[in-house]
């Protein structure tokens, strides 16, 4: 069975760089049958989706959220990165990494327990 662990600093100062690393067990990031990637819950919102890297390495981005995020990945350790830059206190989200059958990471991907990011000086 997967397990996603979400790893990374809980407070981030404004226009700085958020960070955050996945680490996957029981499935291989490089596998061709998921996407893995990231999405988060601002306080009292919706999930939104922040984007996703595929088996082949290849990258989808949130369209509102594209100029200022990458996602990387380390497979000798069966990790990925999620870097979100400038961020700003409507970045404040708790942030969860998740497996996905598509690259959008639906409601019923597997995810992580999740992992609170509070943007504030």
């Amino acid at each position: 069975q997967v397990q996603l662990q979400e790893s990374g600093p809980g407070l981030v100062k404004p226009s700085q760089t958020l960070s955050l690393t996945c680490t996957v067990s029981g499935d291989s990031i490089t596998t061709n049958y998921y996407f893995w990637g990231w999405v988060r819950q601002p306080p009292g919102k919706g999930l939104e989706w922040v984007g996703a890297i595929a088996g082949s390495g290849s990258t989808y981005y949130s369209p509102f959220l594209k100029s200022r995020t990458s996602i990387s990945r380390d497979t000798s350790k069966n990790q990925f990165t999620l870097q979100l830059s400038s961020v700003t206190p409507e970045d404040t989200a708790v942030y969860y990494c998740a497996r996905g059958r598509g690259y959008l990471l639906s409601a019923s991907s597997d995810r992580g327990q999740g992992i609170l990011v509070t943007v504030s000086s």
